[in-house]
C-alpha cells in the first residue's frame, strides 16, 4: 500500500495503526522533498522490495541516482534493508511503512525550511494524483465493463462548516477502512484489482 494522507483526520485510529502508517515530524519532510526520492518509496510500497538497479530500470533513472536517495530514505527512516531478498551482493531495499500520515501543524509550521519541504511533498502528492487519472482515462478501455463501470470520477460542491467538514472527511476514512478489513484475499476466486481511490476536500473563494 501507498497511501499518503496528508491532513489525515485520526491519526490515532487503531486501523490506521495497525497498517503501519509513518506520523510526520517536522524532520521527515526533509527526507521526502525530492520528487525521485517519492517515486522510489512508492514504487517499494506498491512493488515490494526491490534493489537501487531494478528501481533504475523502472523509473528510468541511472542506478547510481536511484541509489543515493534509496541512503537519503533510509537515513530519514523511510526505507530499510531487505537482505533476506537477495543472494548476491547487490543490495535489497524494503519500505519500513505502508503508508504516510501529513499532519495539518506541518501545512503551518513556523520554520520556512519544513514548510518549503512540506509543500514539495504536497505539490508531488497533487501531481501525482492527476497522472494517475490520467492515466486510467487513457487505459480504460483495456478494463473489463464490470471495471469501467465501478470506477468513478466525481466533485461535489458543499456549504459546510469546518467541524462538519472534518466530519465528513473522517467518515469517508472510516469507510474505506472497512473495505480494506472485508478485502477478498488476492489468491482466492473472486476478481480483485488494485483500486485508486483519491480524496481532495478543500474550501474555496465564492464564484
Amino acid at each position: 500500500m501507498d497511501e499518503n494522507l496528508p491532513g489525515a483526520p485520526d491519526t490515532n485510529d487503531p486501523a490506521t495503526t495497525a497498517r503501519k502508517i509513518r506520523q510526520l515530524d517536522a524532520r521527515s519532510p526533509r527526507g521526502l522533498a525530492h520528487p525521485l526520492r517519492m517515486e522510489l518509496l512508492t514504487a517499494l510500497r506498491r512493488g515490494g522490495p526491490a534493489t537501487a538497479s531494478q528501481l533504475a530500470s523502472r523509473l528510468g533513472e541511472s542506478s547510481g541516482s536511484t541509489s543515493y536517495h534509496l541512503r537519503q530514505l533510509a537515513e530519514y527512516g523511510f526505507v530499510e534493508d531487505a537482505p533476506e531478498q537477495g543472494k548476491g551482493r547487490e543490495r535489497w531495499w524494503r519500505s519500513t511503512h505502508e503508508g504516510t500520515d501529513f499532519g495539518h501543524e506541518l501545512m503551518g509550521h513556523q520554520d520556512p525550511e519544513v514548510r518549503g519541504a512540506a509543500d514539495v511533498f504536497l505539490h508531488w502528492d497533487a501531481h501525482n494524483h492527476n497522472r494517475e487519472l490520467t492515466t486510467w482515462i487513457a487505459t480504460r478501455a483495456d478494463w473489463s465493463e464490470e471495471w469501467i463501470s465501478a470506477s468513478d470520477m466525481s466533485d461535489f460542491t458543499l456549504r459546510l462548516t469546518p467541524e462538519q467538514g472534518g466530519e465528513l472527511s473522517r467518515r469517508v476514512h472510516e469507510l474505506i477502512e472497512s473495505y480494506r478489513r472485508s478485502a477478498p484475499p488476492v489468491d482466492g476466486d473472486a476478481e480483485t484489482a488494485q483500486m485508486r481511490i483519491h480524496l481532495h476536500a478543500f474550501p474555496q473563494p465564492e464564484s
